[in-house]
């Protein structure tokens, strides 16, 4: 089951960098509040990361409480993007991505073909 289908939800944040895996639902929302300046209210789902790059903490607003997901991963680690004080919009894919230990920057991707190509 469940809890979020991140293919619905409006909007997919990465927070760059490192992030104090001890907070909580408060500090990560003031996180996102205070120094990004952003509205932890709206359809979006914020993604943080501690040092270990085997576990990641999900803040997401589900519109009459926040729902906090914590993940730590038994084989592996995540492509984090170490950019400090930055904060990335993804797409699903590029989520999907990420949660299979590939980078959010592919190098090569298959393009959608334009209408009417054929000759």
């Amino acid at each position: 089951m469940k809890i979020i289908d991140f293919t619905k939800v409006g909007n997919i944040f990465i927070v760059c960098g490192k992030t104090d895996m001890r907070r909580q639902i408060d500090g990560l929302a003031a996180t996102v509040i205070q120094e990004y300046d952003m509205n932890v209210y709206d359809d979006a789902l914020f993604l943080f990361c501690g040092g270990k790059k085997d576990r990641f903490k999900a803040l997401y607003w589900e519109g009459d409480g926040f729902i906090l997901l914590y993940k730590r991963l038994e084989n592996g680690r995540l492509k984090w993007p170490r950019d400090q004080q930055e904060v990335k919009q993804l797409t699903s894919q590029q989520l999907r991505w990420l949660l299979e230990g590939l980078s959010i920057d592919q190098k090569v991707t298959i393009q959608p073909a334009t209408e009417g190509s054929i000759v």
